[in-house]
């Protein structure tokens, strides 16, 4: 592993959208303010050639690249890789806001033998009322650090997307992200490419870790969209589909055991402290929140169990093709 003086780093910023413009423009500000500096900065942009073409305009100084694999993040985050050329990828949503030291500290960590990668604290910058209903234990459906998250430095068992890097030679070890995984510019808010990479990680390098580092701040917008029951909902389904892929391709046992620990231990204490917020600060919305817990676990099981009734539904399909084939 390289010494904290030979790290270096490519800070990668995957984009798709001309609507995202401005938040695009205050991301390379974000990271232009970083201190120490980043040893380059790529951007990716996902199959639009007119945002790419004004990226290129706007930021000549940095490395300004295109999605050559599959539309969707994690084709693009393949590609900006592929680009980039520091011994420390670090990956930043392109509506996120980096702390200047945000990169320093995860620098930091990563310049550590045994080190797989690290991630920071993610804070949501809010564009629309938050609403009463909303649980701290779900602000992982608008791509922020939730409550059940460590709240010092930790070992994690795998990172976040918005605010995460990687060493080179893991991902040289290990691949990229899996295209079959992760948002595309589709309306369904496929995830968990972040979960599985990392868990092929450690099943590679079984030693290693990946470290979470709160002082590693960044800021990450959330749109009043994103802030409907509806969209939590689909969120909250979406998760549990894509944890039966995460479960299907694992190769450990427990593969999940993040996530059992998550339903069994924080969402009882966010359910008991909704209902406790109504009965001694008469807050009703703790009501609303205890609701909106039990109401974002049955959507996740249900979109886990519809998963796995697929996959079971298209193993017998196959199975009953092969078996009229060798008749």
């Amino acid at each position: 592993m390289d010494e904290p003086g030979n790290v270096t780093t490519s800070v990668i910023i995957c984009t798709c959208s001309l609507d995202r413009w401005c938040d695009l423009s205050e991301t390379v500000a974000s990271v232009r303010d970083l201190s120490p500096p980043a040893d380059e900065t790529v951007i990716i942009v996902d199959h639009n050639p007119e945002l790419r073409s004004r990226a290129k305009r706007a930021f000549p100084d940095l490395m300004v690249g295109e999605n050559t694999q599959a539309r969707g993040l994690s084709g693009a985050r393949n590609s900006g890789i592929a680009l980039a050329r520091g011994s420390l990828l670090v990956f930043l949503d392109d509506d996120a806001i980096a702390d200047p030291q945000w990169l320093a500290h995860i620098r930091l960590h990563c310049a550590q033998r045994g080190i797989l990668g690290a991630m920071g604290r993610i804070e949501p910058i809010w564009l629309g009322p938050r609403p009463a209903w909303f649980p701290d234990e779900f602000l992982w459906t608008v791509g922020c650090t939730y409550r059940g998250f460590p709240e010092r430095t930790s070992h994690v068992r795998n990172l976040l997307g918005c605010s995460m890097a990687l060493q080179r030679d893991v991902l040289d070890r290990v691949g990229g992200f899996n295209a079959c995984m992760g948002r595309t510019d589709k309306a369904f808010a496929w995830s968990c490419e972040e979960t599985e990479l990392c868990q092929r990680a450690r099943a590679s390098n079984l030693a290693g870790e990946f470290i979470f580092e709160p002082a590693a701040r960044v800021r990450h917008k959330v749109p009043a969209r994103r802030l409907t029951l509806r969209y939590f909902a689909m969120r909250c389904y979406a998760e549990g589909r894509s944890k039966w892929q995460v479960s299907s391709l694992a190769t450990a046992r427990n593969a999940l055991s993040t996530e059992w620990a998550y339903v069994l231990d924080t969402l009882p204490r966010g359910i008991a402290r909704g209902l406790g917020d109504v009965l001694l600060r008469s807050d009703i919305g703790g009501l609303a929140r205890a609701c909106a817990i039990a109401l974002g676990l049955a959507c996740a099981v249900t979109g886990f169990a519809v998963g796995k009734l697929g996959a079971t539904l298209e193993k017998a399909r196959l199975a009953t093709v092969l078996r009229d084939q060798a008749r």
